[in-house]
């Protein structure tokens, strides 16, 4: 029921579901929307009821708010696999960058994504893909900062003085949504590290944080390798992104001082699990194997420190699908050993209370923005890569 309309009157009698926060399994229970908001939630089944009424009914074995993707480049198709393709297109019009978003964004609505963050291009596909983006809500960084010659030409502006980062940041806030910082690089999985020293230095990059803020800009970086790890908690960022050779101590930080993290296994994965593309040897396959199980490992670690997790993908990235990469994120954090219940969580109701963004809780007075799937994933979890329905209003 993709674009339900938000005019429309209807119900839905599910066996489960699951509120954005806990999840009810002694139904059945009839969800009933009336102008595109939830009117009611009702023990058991009244379809007879709401038939005489003729609101029309569907049943389903389980529903759930729409899932948020946390991190991701709608301009760029992670199905494209050769790199002399992905490199070339770089140089693309806008209108084949922008069908590609297109694209990206139906893609997310299947897996039953209804709320996308795109984490940054150069290009301007990301804002220009909020006007476009339908039944999915898309949050847009608009542009990056990093430094000059340094990691991040493809989503990126670079920036030296004070000056000129201030004034950047200025001009971000006027049409982005958050602000986005590259600050390392990226893994030379060769080596099995990460290169080059931070971007910016804590008192750098605690000044961006201060300004993104004060113009109401919440701040995430890319960061990983303990060096930059380290000054983006110093800096008291919002949220790291990927957050790769993660340690405890910083995880306490972490937790202490209230900041996210979006772990982003699929990029690495996808290496480990196809490195005839990239031509890796065995020993950079170790290293790939090595790295990913520390990120279980820590992730793990995190959730019992209490730090707020969020499941985002980096779609865009080689062999990093759009939609179907957000469910594999999920079922990463449920190898961590992470219940249900918060594995869920960190793709509905947590990132939209941390961003402010509109809530989407299966309640009574909340806008209809939901999914059914085929069964429980509190049964079985393969059932989140079975999304049978988007339920809610166009936008």
């Amino acid at each position: 029921m993709i674009g339900t309309g938000c005019m429309d009157s209807y119900a839905v009698v599910t066996a489960t579901f699951f509120d954005g926060e806990q999840y009810h399994s002694d139904g059945p229970y009839t969800a009933v929307v009336e102008q595109g908001t939830i009117a009611g939630i009702e023990r058991g089944d009244v379809s007879v009821a709401l038939g005489r009424r003729d609101i029309r009914v569907t049943k389903k074995a389980f529903i759930m708010p729409g899932l948020v993707e946390a991190h991701s480049h709608l301009f760029l198709d992670g199905g494209q696999l050769d790199f002399t393709i992905r490199n070339e297109y770089l140089n693309a019009p806008g209108e084949e960058m922008l069908a590609v978003a297109r694209d990206n964004i139906a893609a997310n609505l299947a897996a039953g994504v209804t709320l996308v963050v795109d984490a940054g291009d150069r290009y301007g596909i990301n804002h220009l893909s909020r006007l476009e983006s339908g039944r999915v809500t898309v949050r847009s960084a608009g542009m990056a900062l990093r430094r000059p010659g340094r990691y991040g030409g493809f989503m990126a502006r670079e920036v030296t003085s004070g000056d000129e980062i201030s004034r950047a940041i200025r001009e971000i806030s006027t049409s982005a949504d958050d602000l986005k910082v590259i600050l390392t690089g990226i893994i030379d999985f060769k080596a099995g590290v990460v290169k080059g020293e931070p971007q910016f230095d804590r008192e750098e990059l605690r000044s961006i944080v201060l300004q993104a803020r004060a113009l109401g800009l919440r701040t995430f970086v890319h960061c990983s390798g303990v060096a930059g790890l380290e000054v983006a908690v110093a800096a008291g960022v919002d949220s790291i992104e990927h957050g790769f050779f993660m340690t405890r101590d910083i995880l306490k930080s972490m937790a202490d001082r209230g900041i996210s993290w979006v772990p982003t296994f699929s990029p690495v994965h996808f290496q480990w699990q196809r490195p005839e593309l990239a031509g890796w040897d065995a020993k950079t396959v170790a290293n790939l194997r090595r790295i990913l199980d520390s990120h279980l490992e820590h992730v793990a670690i995190a959730a019992d420190l209490g730090v707020p997790l969020v499941a985002g993908s980096d779609a865009g990235s080689h062999g990093v699908r759009h939609g179907e990469a957000l469910i594999a994120e999920l079922d990463f954090f449920s190898r961590t050993g992470l219940p249900m219940d918060a594995v869920l969580r960190s793709a509905t109701s947590l990132p939209r209370k941390r961003w402010g963004a509109e809530a989407a809780m299966l309640e009574v007075g909340q806008r209809a923005d939901f999914i059914s799937l085929e069964g429980s994933p509190f049964k079985d979890a393969r059932y989140l890569h079975n999304v049978e329905a988007v339920f809610g209003s166009t936008h």
